[in-house]
């Protein structure tokens, strides 16, 4: 870096920009390949150009010099500097200037060089940008810390990189025309609330000082969604970033996006439908319905098989799993599979997890899990023939739990039940438990239409398209501060 700052400084002295406002670019590095990808070797087009980009090799050699720039998507395009075009000085400023990192304005004339590589014949160039830091060399690349710590460089560096944000940009536009199609409107719903709820987990806090209020990062899209289809907007759906204060690892991230969607006179098989016309539209515009992962080859056109959760849990433990099952069955079940357990576990939620450890890792295929017991999701409906499950889903997809889906509960007196008994364990200790919101309640008592709601991972969307962690599918992940 001092050496680098020493040209800064020069460049500087002679009255020359390092940090240019605007260089005089006619076309883009992608444009210029296009429209002269067919020229000849040795051949030249006699038209003059100027062009920007980073420069990301560098050959300086007598009286000609070569070097590749590289624009933002990747495109790259050599340019030549030769002694008998530039001149003396020029060539000069430019071996003692130029690094590698640089962003470099170059004008001339557009060649094929004798080996056939499209270039720029440069009669002029001028520094853009004058890089301080030292780019990782191209082939060693850039280890996985710097990956996420540094997503800049290694934007910079490696096509892969670059790659991933363009699929992550496809999948949500997928997702939204997808919607868009089915009538859905998009909205906006507050990131600060009051209440936290729309789902079981642990709230960042903050502090609104206008109000003297203290408040709460949402947790969930789904309340004020509900909200929007109470009032009469019927198809109403919001991509947007969701805060929980809990564990950071190769599936979880305390910030992460989501869908949430909701579809009057909708259940959850309606919402079935729903994702998967998302996901294999998704797909469709990646490329490919078929997709290797590290679980295996998973094949969206295949069954999209539907299993029940004690159904599920009994064939995988070999032994009947029902409602009706006591804890110490339960229990045993866990040890034998050496499985830890919570004391303060209700059966129901021991079974949420029994079978979240043992048969979910199993689904590498498309599935929906379904006729959960009612604690696992004090949103969703009774269901509608066995009062002892709820209509809620989880689609499965390579082991992992991608998106979920209600027939949503629209009761507000049985809502006021389930949010009290959750406000009881929240008072009890239970960080993850929903607070009441009586406006929500409120809401529901001037009659919720018959729904259906969705909410889908927008991250482990992308981490099942790309076969990556959510580190690195999230373009610039929450990580732990450096040391030092």
């Amino acid at each position: 870096m001092r050496i680098r700052m020493e040209k800064r400084a020069r460049i500087l002295e002679r009255g020359d920009e390092a940090y240019s406002v605007k260089p005089d670019r006619t076309h883009a590095l992608a444009e210029i390949r296009t429209r002269f990808e067919a020229l000849a070797a040795g051949e030249s087009t006699g038209e003059k150009v100027g062009v920007v980009g980073r420069v990301v090799f560098i050959r300086n050699s007598g009286k000609l010099c070569f070097a590749m720039l590289q624009e933002g998507n990747g495109t790259r395009l050599q340019i030549m500097l030769s002694l008998a075009v530039v001149g003396g000085e020029a060539l000069t400023d430019w071996k003692s200037t130029v690094d590698l990192g640089d962003h470099i304005l170059v004008q001339g004339e557009v060649i094929s060089s004798r080996t056939g590589e499209l270039s720029v014949m440069a009669d002029a160039w001028e520094m853009a940008s004058k890089a301080l830091r030292p780019l990782p060399t191209l082939h060693a690349g850039v280890n996985e810390e710097t990956r996420v710590r540094q997503r800049y460089v290694d934007l910079m560096v490696r096509q892969e990189a670059r790659d991933m944000v363009m699929r992550r940009a496809a999948i949500t536009r997928s997702i939204r025309e997808t919607l868009h199609a089915r009538e859905y409107v998009e909205v906006e719903t507050p990131i600060l609330q009051l209440v936290h709820g729309g789902a079981t987990a642990r709230p960042f806090e903050t502090h609104l000082n206008a109000f003297d209020q203290k408040m709460t990062l949402r947790i969930a899209l789904e309340l004020y969604l509900k909200r929007a289809v109470v009032g009469g907007i019927d198809r109403v759906y919001e991509i947007g970033r969701i805060f929980r204060n809990e564990g950071v690892d190769s599936t979880h991230s305390p910030e992460f996006t989501m869908l949430e969607c909701y579809e009057a006179y909708a259940d959850q098989f309606v919402m079935a439908d729903r994702m998967r016309e998302i996901i294999l539209n998704c797909a469709d515009l990646l490329g490919s319905r078929t997709i290797e992962t590290t679980a295996g080859t998973i094949d969206l056109n295949g069954e999209w098989r539907w299993l029940g959760v004690y159904p599920g849990l009994s064939e995988a433990v070999g032994r009947e799993i029902t409602p009706a099952t006591d804890k110490a069955t339960l229990v045993d079940v866990a040890q034998d599979r050496g499985i830890k357990t919570d004391p303060a576990w209700s059966t129901e939620k021991m079974v949420v997890e029994l079978f979240g450890e043992i048969v979910e890792p199993t689904l590498i295929q498309p599935t929906f899990v379904f006729d959960y017991p009612p604690s696992a999701q004090p949103l969703a409906r009774q269901h509608r023939e066995n009062p002892q499950l709820i209509e809620a889903w989880d689609l499965i997809i390579g082991g992992m739990e991608r998106g979920t889906a209600f027939s949503e509960l629209i009761d507000p007196v049985i809502q006021r039940e389930r949010l009290t008994e959750q406000s009881r364990r929240a008072a009890a200790g239970d960080d993850e438990a929903m607070q009441l919101d009586e406006d929500f309640l409120r809401a529901l008592e001037y009659g919720a239409p018959p729904m259906g709601g969705i909410g889908l991972g927008i991250d482990r969307l992308v981490m099942l398209f790309t076969n990556v962690g959510i580190r690195e599918s999230i373009l610039f992940p929450m990580l732990k501060p450096e040391l030092g």
